[in-house]
């Protein structure tokens, strides 16, 4: 019996020992590529889909398929909403739909391929803000971290504003807080003064089937 009571406590020190030296390895790794620890975990984007020129839902299906293929996993996707131009007229209505991605990658490279989908899909940057589009991809949470660079800031800065967004992330994310206003999307959009109209369109779009 000794014996036996023995061999698993060795068995157990050598488990031990092993996930030891495994994270000792990952640590060394890290700090010898310049990578954090903090980077190596998954986390969970919620996309804006936006766009009113051309086949709105040719463009929506083709971006959540590029999505899916290069930052990771769709693990929800809020219906589709058809959205008065927000801060100019045009005659065409956006629509708007909110994803929410499971991913390891790290913000800055989630926008490098955002802005790559839409360059591949046709859209053509420039410096008005306000203005029609074939597609349009916003990163609006990131779970619920606080990120700044000269070239992207989560949460957006602008979403607690727009119903166009709200609405949909309220759809898939109702309890997410947001880590500045200290608020929850439920909150948010009790409290939004926005007052251009927002229909439910039709039920979500998935992407592409292969």
């Amino acid at each position: 019996m000794n014996e036996y009571v023995f061999c698993k406590v060795k068995m157990l020190y050598v488990i031990l020992k092993l996930c030891l030296i495994c994270c000792l390895f990952v640590l060394f790794f890290s700090l010898l590529s310049g990578i954090k620890l903090s980077d190596l975990k998954t986390r969970n984007y919620y996309l804006l889909l936006g766009g009113n020129l051309g086949d709105r839902s040719y463009y929506f299906s083709s971006a959540i398929s590029l999505i899916r293929e290069r930052i990771g996993v769709i693990t929800a996707t809020s219906s589709l909403y058809e959205t008065e131009p927000w801060g100019f007229n045009h005659k065409n209505w956006f629509l708007n739909q909110v994803l929410k991605i499971s991913s390891s990658l790290l913000p800055a490279e989630v926008l490098k391929i955002i802005h790559s989908i839409e360059e591949e899909l046709g859209r053509k940057r420039t410096v008005t803000r306000y203005r029609s589009r074939n597609i349009d991809i916003d990163i609006l949470f990131v779970d619920e971290e606080i990120y700044y660079s000269a070239n992207l800031v989560i949460p957006h800065p602008r979403l607690h504003r727009r119903n166009f967004a709200l609405l949909p992330l309220l759809e898939i994310a109702p309890t997410l807080r947001h880590p500045l206003l200290n608020m929850s999307v439920e909150e948010l959009k009790e409290k939004c003064k926005d007052t251009m109209e927002v229909n439910l369109y039709k039920p979500a779009i998935t992407g592409k089937k292969n």
